[in-house]
């Protein structure tokens, strides 16, 4: 249980454990410790998750503060704005399909699947590979890993795949403009013989990494490859392109960075002898501050306690990869 504790500078649990954020002891407790904790339940009642639930619409959606109708209709909107409140509550407090309010939040989120698998609107008319993984994963996490639904969405995933074994957004590999395409009857089809990104590549796949059954299959394995060939590189498209993109954090995950990279790559059965992951984690072990912290560049940082939640997620990484060593 402490191979990963002797890769660091600096014991993290210290700062992790005594944090007044219940969730994160919590989580540390479990995860990291192992030790044997009370039901998740417990985190569901805290005062910070009864702000987030009472802000849910009847329909199941929470509304999205602000938006620009000519980018997306307010409902679609609102389907990013729950898509995010779901993340914050599964990742963070444990929530499944147990509670009522999750399967409410879930049914508005099929709502927007269509007959083909994918989950539309976040672009409009257009396809999302992205967007539509990241549901997946959500969805799977709660609890709906044997729901038809997402299988449909998997098998959807699969056929819209670069001639590389990859994904990329087609609004891109078309070179179209988003404000001539994204109310379009015309679905923009992918142009398979352009590279991946590994952007959206790292995205989609966190949906495989969170399916056992998908995880061993030989297309997330071979993009798995692709993936880590790209960490500390370049995207091929204009969206979060240059390499500083890597380092660039959030959690729950929402772009490809190295943390969400990592996490995929354990869970599609890459280990430390994979040069890629060994060049990612001594990197990461080398961005540690004194505190226990580390030195990362925060996204959606309104969360004071982000830092806290990141050096958890980094930690059960390293378990993750060394405690087999």
């Amino acid at each position: 249980m402490e191979n990963w504790k002797g890769k660091l500078r600096f014991d993290p649990l210290p700062v992790l454990l005594s944090t007044e954020n219940k969730a994160i002891q919590y989580f540390a407790r479990k995860d990291l410790l192992g030790e044997k904790v009370e039901s998740v339940k417990i985190l569901w009642e805290l005062p910070e998750v009864e702000k987030i639930l009472k802000k849910q619409q009847e329909d199941g959606s929470w509304k999205y503060p602000g938006g620009k109708v000519d980018i997306r209709s307010q409902e679609n909107y609102n389907q990013l704005e729950t898509y995010r409140q779901l993340a914050n509550l599964i990742e963070k407090y444990g929530f499944t399909k147990e509670h009522p309010i999750i399967n409410k939040a879930i049914e508005f989120i099929f709502s927007f699947q269509t007959d083909e698998g994918d989950i539309r609107g976040i672009y409009g008319t257009q396809y999302s590979p992205n967007y539509t993984a990241a549901m997946l994963e959500i969805l799977i996490k709660a609890g709906y890993e044997d729901d038809s639904r997402v299988e449909k969405g998997f098998k959807w995933l699969l056929s819209v795949r670069q001639d590389d074994g990859g994904w990329a957004v087609p609004i891109r590999t078309n070179n179209a403009k988003w404000a001539e395409v994204s109310n379009s009857e015309i679905i923009l089809q992918p142009i398979r013989e352009k590279p991946f990104s590994h952007l959206i590549t790292g995205v989609v796949l966190r949906a495989f990494a969170a399916l056992p059954k998908y995880q061993k299959i030989k297309e997330a394995r071979s993009a798995g490859e692709f993936l880590a060939s790209r960490i500390f590189k370049p995207d091929k498209y204009p969206d979060r392109r240059t390499v500083e993109y890597w380092e660039r954090v959030s959690f729950p995950f929402w772009f490809t960075d190295i943390l969400s990279a990592l996490d995929i790559l354990y869970f599609l059965r890459f280990t430390i002898n994979h040069p890629q992951v060994e060049k990612a984690l001594k990197w990461l072990v080398n961005r540690q501050l004194d505190n226990g912290l580390w030195d990362l560049n925060l996204l959606k940082a309104k969360d004071k306690d982000l830092p806290l939640w990141i050096a958890l997620v980094i930690c059960r990484i390293l378990k993750n990869f060394y405690y087999c060593v």
